[in-house]
């Protein structure tokens, strides 16, 4: 079991920037691919980045490429998303996820975080 906890969301201007921290709370954490994804209000879950576990490969949702960057410690157990040129459709609760496999992480990654909110005001 791999427990995840979010930090880092919070209320911020169109342009603007916003760092959110993911800390895992297993031993061998380091060896899962983690990664994030957001759900706005009424619409689904979207995958937004994922890292594998080595830090060789990062991955980014089209509507993020160029704005955000995912990035690891892995000695810390975290992952971090930072997130600049931020948009008022960037508004959404943001969750960490990882899963040992890199290939289920931009899809069906198997654990999850409670989630941190992002609101992005025009």
């Amino acid at each position: 079991q791999v427990q995840l906890v979010e930090s880092g969301g919070g209320l911020v201007q169109a342009g603007g920037s916003l760092r959110l921290s993911c800390s895992a709370r297993e031993r061998t954490a380091g060896a899962y691919a983690m990664g994030w994804f957001r759900q706005a209000p009424g619409k689904e879950r979207e995958f937004v980045a994922g890292i594998s576990w080595s830090r060789s490969a990062t991955y980014y949702g089209d509507s993020v490429k160029g704005r955000f960057t995912i990035s690891r410690d892995v000695g810390k157990n975290t992952v971090y998303l930072q997130m600049n040129s931020l948009k008022p459709d960037d508004t959404a609760v943001y969750y960490c996820a990882a899963d040992i496999q890199s290939i289920k992480i931009r899809t069906t990654p198997r654990y999850w975080g409670q989630g941190t909110q992002v609101t992005v005001s025009s």
